[in-house]
């Protein structure tokens, strides 16, 4: 190594298998075999190779060896934001879905690459296609539906490819179990003595799962024999302000409430806001409660009873559903499942 050694004012020079394969007083190929495991290495050469390499802090590039073996060991997440916006502007929700996601790789052994992409003019998708990626997974923001549409013509051609919350129709994707989510929701709040109902949501959103929950909170609530009024948002704007003014619509339209439902953590924030605002007590005159189960929720005042899917579980949907390796019905709808996580809101 000593042709190798630098000034210390510089950084050192790369150890490669061919330094290790001088030390160990084997040839290069030698080494290679016996870090992959060949058999045909004995165990007394495998052993100085180890003792060689780890003395020289040598590693095996993994990336170059999954290469050679026509894997990249990656996954490509996309996290699609509003157009013009920036990580600030992603829903905590996206992010707490991309740790759930990387968790499940990871226990694949497998690297996560991510990309946040916004604008129409920088969409990029074709990470299979380039060999950096062995599979797409798409989640983020619904209004964003220049972005939806490249990537679902991106999944014409670039297999395989997974997406959470889609806006479209004709998307393999994967969905909190929104039916059980927003019948749960309803129940709890039945249960802690609500009489009348109101789910702050829509029927005509982008976000195709708002109206999921929606439909399945007022259904259930009427099952139960309660009053059950919907509060829709504006389309357009930021879910807390969405939240904000339609809570104060509520409010303002003089009908008797005393339980909520926002389709969303988000929304539900800017109720709490508006109720405050007002001077309503939460949860003594009124009653609470998100989905999502963003961990915000947690520090919002009060803290706010949500209905929370399981991101793991949700991880391990969109990891399988690319790397599975086999063929599927299209549409394939995967179901998450959820839980109540019951706060002071509520």
């Amino acid at each position: 190594m000593k042709g190798r050694e630098m000034d210390a004012t510089r950084k050192p020079m790369r150890v490669t298998s061919f330094d290790v394969a001088e030390k160990a007083g084997v040839s290069q190929s030698t080494v290679s075999r016996a870090l992959s495991g060949s058999a045909v290495i004995t165990e007394a050469t495998r052993t100085r190779v180890l003792e060689a390499a780890s003395e020289l802090g040598y590693f095996v590039d993994e990336r170059a060896a999954r290469l050679r073996r026509g894997h990249t060991g990656t996954l490509a997440t996309v996290v699609i934001s509003k157009p013009g916006g920036g990580a600030r502007d992603v829903n905590p929700f996206s992010y707490a879905l991309l740790g759930g996601i990387c968790a499940a790789a990871a226990d694949r052994g497998l690297e996560v690459l991510v990309s946040l992409q916004a604008d129409e003019d920088k969409l990029f998708g074709h990470y299979v296609e380039r060999g950096q990626a062995e599979g797409l997974i798409v989640i983020g923001t619904t209004a964003n539906r220049a972005a939806w549409d490249y990537f679902r013509k991106v999944g014409e051609t670039s297999q395989p490819i997974a997406y959470w919350g889609s806006p479209l129709g004709d998307l393999d994707w994967v969905s909190s179990d929104n039916d059980a989510g927003a019948r749960l929701a309803a129940d709890h709040l039945v249960q802690r003595g609500c009489k009348n109902l109101v789910c702050i949501g829509s029927h005509d959103s982008v976000q195709r799962q708002f109206a999921e929950r929606t439909d399945s909170f007022l259904d259930q609530a009427r099952k139960l024999g309660k009053s059950a009024e919907l509060i829709e948002i504006e389309h357009g704007r930021e879910r807390r302000e969405q939240g904000r003014l339609a809570a104060k619509a509520l409010i303002d339209s003089g009908k008797a409430f005393n339980g909520v439902f926002a389709v969303c953590d988000a929304i539900a924030f800017g109720v709490l806001e508006a109720f405050q605002a007002a001077g309503i007590e939460m949860p003594g005159k009124v009653k609470v409660v998100g989905f999502d189960g963003i961990p915000a929720g947690e520090l919002s005042n009060p803290p706010l009873s949500t209905i929370e899917p399981d991101l793991d579980q949700a991880g391990r949907l969109l990891v399988e559903a690319v790397t599975a390796g086999e063929e599927v019905e299209h549409p394939s709808i995967r179901r998450v499942r959820v839980r109540l996580l019951e706060r002071a809101s509520s």
